[in-house]
């Protein structure tokens, strides 16, 4: 090194370059990181494949076992499990698509006549709009409703989703079957002095991915259940379409369930008038106080142990980056790294701990 700068590093101070260095790494790491979401945006419905079949295998691991316990091959067990989600999944897109298709008629004319009463409100109402502002309002609707899919999922094709629907079939499959057996072959490559720690964290991440996936699906049906009544008893059109979203909504935690409410209080004004929307939004309301005051602390405190800001930004982080498919990810992916630092530690000062001394007063 040459004297001037010998001199010059001497005269900085000491907290500036470990500031350099720290903010180096950091550099360094977030062009590693974005690279990586670079790379996992463009193979994006492999990916998506992957992480619901995870998400499903930790759901329906308990029914293979099950399965496996009366004596049948791991194989037959886990072929089973994947018929019966196929046969749950189709059964209800065809249910729901029959009652569409012989409720059509009279939802067109329930539909017409509450673009009718909407209109007659927004022109006739408070606001007092003429009707280039109603088609300047509708335009803008539908470019909101178009950004409401950003990511990767919203250039999917039809092909697309049909060959990532089959792939997430296809790895349950085996890793409902092979699950156990791949983790004790991946964990050979882990060096002998760490491997007893990488299986304490990823058994504790993959325990509260397991539990968080029961829950929300407890909590889901919860909130359809309770919805769907309402309108089923309400008589508001497409009920079960409703609550068939009003389930699937519930898998992003805070903000679906809010969506789906919204939705089914605008069919039912669309549809049935403002009485009746009135009557859903209580039930939808009283769904929701019920979910988030006794459900969600009750069923999903053990699972995630995440404070509610952390939900909330990590469900912001994962629509930018993936769209829907990201905020529904986001939450179970940070309490799966969570836990898997969490028991990472805990292995860590258990293997450092000294020995207990024996216990003499047991002689």
């Amino acid at each position: 090194m040459r004297p001037d700068s010998v001199r010059l590093a001497a005269r900085v101070p000491g907290w500036l370059l470990t500031a350099a260095a720290v903010t180096g790494c950091l550099l360094v790491l977030g062009a590693g990181v974005y690279a990586l979401i670079r790379v996992l945006v463009v193979i994006a419905p492999v990916v998506l494949a992957v992480v619901a079949a995870l998400l499903l295998s930790a759901l329906l691991g308990p029914l293979t076992r099950l399965l496996q316990t009366l004596r049948l091959p791991a194989w037959l067990a886990s072929l089973l499990t994947v018929l019966l989600l196929l046969l749950v999944l189709l059964g209800s897109l065809v249910l729901i698509g029959v009652r569409v298709v012989s409720q059509f008629g009279d939802l067109r004319r329930q539909l017409t006549a509450g673009a009718g009463r909407v209109h007659e409100l927004l022109v006739s109402g408070p606001l007092h709009l003429d009707a280039q502002q109603i088609t300047e309002l509708t335009n803008a609707a539908e470019r909101a409703l178009r950004s409401a899919i950003p990511g990767p999922a919203a250039a999917v094709s039809a092909a697309e989703i049909l060959t990532a629907s089959v792939l997430t079939l296809l790895l349950l499959f085996f890793m409902l079957r092979d699950g156990p057996t791949a983790w004790q072959r991946a964990t050979t490559l882990v060096p002998p002095s760490r491997r007893a720690r990488v299986t304490a964290a990823a058994a504790a991440g993959w325990r509260s991915v397991t539990l968080y996936v029961r829950g929300i699906v407890v909590i889901a049906s919860v909130d359809a259940i309770g919805i769907g009544i309402a309108l089923i008893v309400l008589r508001v059109p497409l009920a079960l379409a409703l609550i068939l979203l009003t389930f699937i909504a519930a898998f992003v935690p805070i903000v679906g369930a809010t969506v789906a409410g919204v939705i089914a209080v605008a069919v039912a004004f669309v549809t049935r008038g403002p009485t009746t929307a009135l009557l859903v939004l209580a039930a939808v309301l009283l769904v929701q106080q019920t979910e988030g005051h006794l459900l969600h602390p009750l069923v999903m405190r053990r699972a995630v142990r995440l404070h509610p800001v952390v939900t909330l930004l990590a469900i912001g982080v994962g629509t930018l980056l993936a769209g829907i498919a990201g905020a529904v990810v986001a939450v179970p992916t940070c309490a799966f790294v969570y836990h898997a630092v969490t028991g990472y530690r805990a292995a860590a000062l258990a293997e450092s701990a000294p020995p207990e001394p024996p216990d003499d007063t047991a002689e």
